[in-house]
């Protein structure tokens, strides 16, 4: 049961890491027989052709996570999803009763150090140090904001029984959002980067269950707030750049850096300013 849990994880996280590659077929250019059969509808093809696949990726994109958000929270009433967690914890702590580790908590934030790392020996991504990190800050504020606000909302209990602060899991949901940062900043490079981000976070997830800290809806649930939290940042930002780094301002002059303190649960936006 395990093994088919880890395997489907890390399917899931391949599928969405690579579905924006796929969408993005090359088309050949017709032969001289084929243009002149076909002219009258060449034009239609090019104009809708692109947007529909980009239309198409972007609901492929968000159903997923959605689909997993919304598992967990029909997980958290219904009695066929609760055996199913009963289930998977049993038989984890059948084969493996003694496990414990703490490379759940440096594993979440793996795809996250991966981007600083490639950039620093010269593979550069998406976004220069300044926009990335902002990005970054505001993926971070977005879902442990939400993580934080649903954990105290739903009240649900621990496996092992030490708090009811386990729906959904922050740390899958802060490795899925690291995973995606890594694949939205590289997926022109390489889909190998996303796939191997999504790959330490299914680990991350299912480290989480042999700690016995989460349900297997915890962990299914937190993977799909942390991706939509990430692509929620990268819409977001957008609109931040025209907002706080007009053109004529140097790029230096305004940082805006939110933050986020799971210590005292506080959230909120540093704008720092810098003299010319």
């Amino acid at each position: 049961m395990k093994k088919m849990i880890f395997s489907a994880g890390l399917a899931l996280g391949a599928f969405t890491c690579s579905n924006s590659v796929k969408a993005q077929d090359t088309d050949s250019l017709p032969s001289q027989k084929d243009s002149i059969q076909t002219i009258t509808a060449v034009p239609r093809f090019n104009v809708a052709g692109p947007q529909s696949t980009a239309f198409h990726s972007s609901v492929v994109g968000l159903a997923i996570p959605a689909a997993m958000i919304g598992y967990g929270f029909i997980a958290l009433n219904n009695p066929t999803l609760r055996d199913l967690n009963s289930s998977t914890k049993s038989e984890l702590k059948e084969d493996h009763p003694t496990f414990r580790t703490h490379i759940d908590n440096y594993l979440q934030y793996s795809p996250i150090a991966a981007v600083y790392i490639l950039n620093a020996a010269g593979i550069h991504g998406k976004h220069n140090f300044r926009d990335r990190t902002i990005i970054l800050g505001i993926s971070a504020l977005l879902t442990a904001g939400s993580v934080e606000g649903i954990k105290h909302w739903t009240h649900e209990e621990r496996p092992d029984g030490s708090d009811f602060l386990s729906f959904p899991s922050g740390h899958t949901a802060t490795a899925f959002a690291s995973a995606e940062f890594l694949r939205q900043e590289y997926k022109d490079v390489s889909p190998w980067y996303g796939v191997a981000g999504y790959a330490a976070a299914t680990a991350t997830g299912a480290l989480r269950m042999y700690n016995n800290k989460h349900w297997l809806s915890d962990v299914v649930a937190g993977a799909g707030m942390g991706i939509l939290g990430t692509k929620a940042a990268y819409w977001v930002y957008p609109w931040i750049q025209r907002k706080f780094f007009k053109e004529g301002n140097r790029p230096a002059d305004k940082v805006v850096m939110p933050y986020y303190n799971p210590q005292f649960h506080s959230a909120g936006l540093s704008f720092i300013f810098f003299p010319r």
